[in-house]
């Protein structure tokens, strides 16, 4: 097993200064199949979720209703493998480094290419990712830990209900990461600048008031070192989404796993990313 996870950590060290293009080709070609926090410096990167036509509109609207936890930066035309205005060039078949596929609901396996599960019905939808922010607060001397450590962020589920559409409703997920008391007000001014990438935190300190037990057992990603200075900080996850299919149980669908998020070609810091409605098709 130690061997595994060296291997891994050679292949995310080979593609933390490499270009947002080779990175694609790397994960294009499944020569990948790892986190993407830190790769791509200045690139958008965003949570997936695949649906079949009938359910797009509950969907979109549950999206519509939790812009926290779900914002919604585009969505594809029924059949198209693409959302143009996220990349001419990206094929969300084959783009990502690892995909869920779910039945029912439940998840039933990983895909690093779902080129043959792709369907004509199909619309994929974009959902903001909290990567976006951690780019800005590393350049203002904040370090994030999971980065720092090479694992996926610790995401956990929460008591906070979402606002539910249709079937899709359900808990909100939480990222975690820890934070200096004496950045937070730093962290809450960068990151409300970013509300397609979930914005400020939802909360800070006692993980119990929102219903997590434990920090060091996350449901999502792998647990990190909290220091004696440091607060955990939670904002919304895109995760959540995962969780509102689990309850919508579509008879089959497909996301982003967990940490592993679509590279799109779009300038995150770019006034392009503050109208997401722009990007809807």
């Amino acid at each position: 097993m130690s061997l595994g996870i060296e291997s891994a950590d050679r292949e995310y060290l080979s593609l933390a200064s490499a270009s947002a293009d080779t990175v694609r080709s790397v994960i294009r070609q499944n020569q990948y199949g790892g986190h993407t926090a830190g790769l791509c410096d200045g690139f958008l990167q965003c949570n997936l979720v695949i649906l079949p036509e009938n359910m797009v509109l509950d969907f979109e609207t549950f999206c519509a209703e939790n812009p926290i936890a779900c914002p919604l930066l585009g969505k594809s035309k029924v059949g198209e493998s693409r959302i143009e205005a996220l990349g001419p060039s990206i094929d969300l078949r084959t783009d990502l480094s690892l995909y869920n596929v779910f039945e029912f609901g439940e998840y039933l396996r990983s895909e690093r290419d779902i080129t043959t599960l792709w369907r004509d019905d199909f619309v994929a939808f974009a959902i903001g990712c909290s990567f976006t922010f951690e780019r800005a607060l590393m350049s203002a001397g904040i370090g994030m830990r999971h980065i720092q450590e090479d694992v996926t962020v610790p995401m956990f589920l929460t008591d906070v209900p979402t606002l539910s559409a249709g079937p899709f409703g359900g808990p909100t997920v939480v990222s975690m990461r820890p934070i200096k008391a004496c950045d937070l007000d730093q962290v809450q001014e960068i990151c409300a600048t970013y509300p397609h990438a979930h914005g400020k935190p939802l909360h800070v300190g006692d993980p119990a008031e929102i219903g997590i037990a434990d920090l060091t057992a996350p449901q999502w990603g792998a647990a990190v070192t909290v220091k004696d200075d440091e607060l955990p900080v939670f904002w919304g996850c895109g995760v959540t989404t995962q969780v509102a299919i689990a309850q919508a149980r579509p008879p089959f669908c497909i996301t982003h796993a967990p940490g592993a998020m679509l590279i799109t070609e779009i300038d995150e810091t770019s006034s392009f990313v503050s109208t997401p409605t722009d990007l809807r098709q």
